[in-house]
């Protein structure tokens, strides 16, 4: 996907998203204000201090590691017919590294506008739940579950705009190198950020 397709959003996160753009493109017309508009694709991955850790979490690579942790004892494939090799959705995952040295590179002047960041890569979630068996060296038991109303059976980006304009290039491409971050992260906060003491920003 490219940042000049045609946007048609068939969820309302996708259109509350679109939405916003339409404000800053009447914005910058109207106070000349130059803007970056990430457009994330699956943001993933930890570093060595930060990771994943939300109230409900609707994520894969955490919901599928939390059963490797023990916290549940299974993941949810949500459809399983989609028009894809193994029937389910395939997405693009980007490294939360890679996204904080997009926006580093975004804040040079002169840059604005759209610019998709991903890697160019799909992966069914399937992929990313033998991936997470991989990494972890665990059996990891999934439950096939109806298709959840809004979910595109696949979502890739091109990242060539960023790459060419801002000279980003992302560090960790590879979906073992992402969820192995993950991983790491995870079992080192079992219990998310309840088991950080103190975070030194």
């Amino acid at each position: 996907m490219t940042e000049d397709l045609p946007q048609r959003p068939i969820n309302p996160y996708g259109e509350a998203k679109l939405m916003f753009e339409k404000v800053l493109i009447w914005y910058q017309q109207i106070y000349k204000m130059e803007f970056i508009a990430f457009r994330y694709f699956n943001a993933a991955g930890a570093s060595e201090r930060f990771g994943e850790h939300h109230r409900i979490e609707t994520h894969l690579i955490p919901n599928v590691l939390y059963v490797a942790l023990g916290k549940k004892q299974n993941c949810e494939i949500f459809g399983t017919d989609y028009p894809t090799p193994d029937g389910t959705c395939i997405r693009d995952y980007i490294h939360i590294k890679d996204l904080a040295q997009a926006h580093m590179l975004g804040l040079q002047a002169g840059k604005s506008g759209f610019y998709n960041l991903g890697n160019g890569d799909g992966y069914s979630v399937r992929q990313v739940i033998e991936m997470c068996e991989r990494v972890t060296g665990k059996k990891i038991p999934a439950i096939e579950k109806p298709r959840r109303p809004g979910d595109p059976p696949k979502l890739v980006a091109s990242a060539e705009k960023a790459i060419n304009e801002l000279g980003w290039k992302p560090i960790f491409p590879k979906l073992e190198d992402i969820v192995a971050t993950a991983w790491a992260w995870h079992k080192q906060h079992p219990n998310g950020y309840a088991d950080v003491k103190r975070l030194d920003l």
